[in-house]
C-alpha cells in the first residue's frame, strides 16, 4: 500500500511571483513535492538545521538575482513550513532561527 503524501502546513512565509521568479517558484514546488512524497534530498538543495529542532532543514533555491531559503521541519506525518526569506550571507540570522523555534513551540502548544 502506498503511503499518502505528507501535507504542507504553512506557519509562515510566501512563495509567490514576485518576489520569486516564475522559475524559482516552479523549482520550489518541485522540491517540496519530492519531500511530500518522502524523497530524501541533500546538498545542494537541502541542508539540515538541527539548531532549530529535530527534522528541521533549509531548502535552498537559487534565483536569478537572489538566493531563497525555506526553513521547514519534516515530521512523520506532515511538513511544517516555518519561514521563507532571501538570504544574503552564509549564516542564517539568529532572528530567523528564534522565530522558527517559536513557531514550532506555538504549533505544538496549540495541540497539533
Amino acid at each position: 500500500m502506498k503511503n499518502a503524501d505528507k501535507p504542507l502546513v504553512w506557519l509562515h512565509g510566501d512563495i509567490k511571483t514576485p518576489p520569486f521568479t516564475i522559475n524559482a517558484r516552479i523549482e520550489t514546488g518541485y522540491l517540496l513535492r519530492l519531500l511530500q512524497k518522502g524523497e530524501k534530498l541533500s546538498l545542494p538543495h537541502l541542508r539540515p538545521m538541527p539548531a532549530i529542532g529535530k527534522g528541521c532543514c533549509e531548502l535552498r533555491i537559487n534565483d536569478e538575482n537572489k538566493t531563497w531559503r525555506i526553513i521547514l521541519q519534516i515530521r512523520q506525518d506532515i511538513i511544517l513550513i516555518l519561514d521563507a526569506f532571501g538570504k544574503k550571507t552564509n549564516d542564517t540570522p539568529l532572528k530567523i532561527i528564534d522565530n522558527c523555534k517559536r513557531r514550532i513551540n506555538k504549533y505544538e502548544s496549540d495541540g497539533k
